[in-house]
């Protein structure tokens, strides 16, 4: 039986979104509830939630309609969301779960599509062994997690994996411009006196470089950020927004199967793409559907501004100057 999530005491600035019980109604009319085994059209399934479990489903959704699937499945690790608890295994046992759903979340994918796995250390193996069965695996792109327990026997867990791979290595979407980060120079470099490859502004002096497969701008959701959730594995807006940026044109569909909060459809959304998600807690759905709900009227994601993605803080500090010369700065930015 899954529960639901606590309301809890939260500080005055504590932006953590909640749900109210008033909303829920509400916001369970617009999940897209499977009631019959029969395949359905696409026109039903755009810009939607599916309130399901994916094994009991994903035989019904049309084949061959998403152009990026973004999956970030239970890592092998014993966790409870919210009344659903996901047991710890081998790496056999872990093997045969990613393939019984895996061959058919791939056949969803356009021939041209792209599909990005996610996962930790512990099961990143068992990710790559599952892709590679399936799809060309184009690269494997590791983010920085900053946040992480540290151990007293062990190196502190702080970085995870994010496996990409197509159909077709020879056809497939990616937009390397729209991805560019916008970093500090630090030892600026001039040819006859002109900048190279960067350029000066009041702010200071920067250059949009090409991006790698090790991302270190990446914060965490936490109390302070509205994107924040009880989730605890939410994926941040900007990861995401990578990954939509790159490997899915303007209105396009972007599919995830184990949608949690909601972060893959909302930033689908707030990007201008079409999204299809399917999650099997209640909860997670209706907090997915309000974070949908306010994207309508906030398209901004933390860290990506003006179509560029600055390292950690770099916009912070940027915006914190220019405050200090109109006036002061905002209670959440301080």
């Amino acid at each position: 039986m899954m529960g639901e999530i606590t309301q809890k005491q939260r500080a005055g600035r504590n932006k953590t979104l909640s749900l109210e019980a008033e909303e829920k109604d509400v916001l369970s009319d617009k999940f897209l509830h499977i009631t019959e085994n029969k395949i359905l059209l696409e026109a039903d399934i755009i810009d939607k939630t599916i309130l399901a479990d994916l094994n009991a489903i994903i035989d019904f959704i049309p084949k061959e309609i998403a152009d990026l699937i973004v999956i970030d499945p239970p890592y092998n690790l014993s966790k409870n969301f919210n009344g659903y608890k996901f047991k710890a295994s081998d790496e056999n046992e872990y093997l045969a779960y990613l393939r019984s759903w895996f061959p058919k979340v791939v056949a969803l994918l356009k021939p041209n599509g792209s599909l990005y796995l996610c996962g930790d250390w512990k099961c990143t193996s068992a990710l790559q062994q599952v892709m590679g069965e399936h799809l060309t695996i184009i690269n494997r792109i590791t983010w920085q997690r900053e946040k992480g327990r540290g151990a007293l026997c062990n190196w502190k867990n702080g970085m995870e994996d994010i496996w990409f791979g197509v159909k077709d290595a020879k056809n497939y979407y990616f937009d390397v411009e729209a991805v560019k980060m916008k970093r500090k120079v630090l030892a600026p470099y001039r040819k006859n006196g002109k900048p190279k490859d960067w350029e000066g502004t009041n702010d200071g002096k920067f250059r949009l470089t090409y991006p790698s497969n090790f991302w270190d701008d990446i914060s965490i959701p936490y109390w302070s950020m509205a994107e924040n959730t009880d989730h605890p594995t939410q994926k941040p807006e900007k990861l995401i927004a990578k990954l939509i940026l790159a490997s899915c044109p303007a209105d396009g569909l972007v599919f995830d199967p184990f949608l949690g909060s909601g972060t893959t459809s909302v930033v689908a959304k707030k990007l201008g793409r079409h999204y299809l998600g399917v999650e099997m807690n209640e909860e997670y759905a209706l907090l997915a559907e309000k974070r949908l709900m306010i994207a309508e009227t906030n398209k901004s994601i933390q860290g990506y501004t003006d179509k560029v993605f600055w390292e950690r803080n770099t916009q912070q500090q940027q915006q914190k100057k220019k405050y200090e010369t109109k006036g002061s700065l905002p209670e959440d930015r301080k």
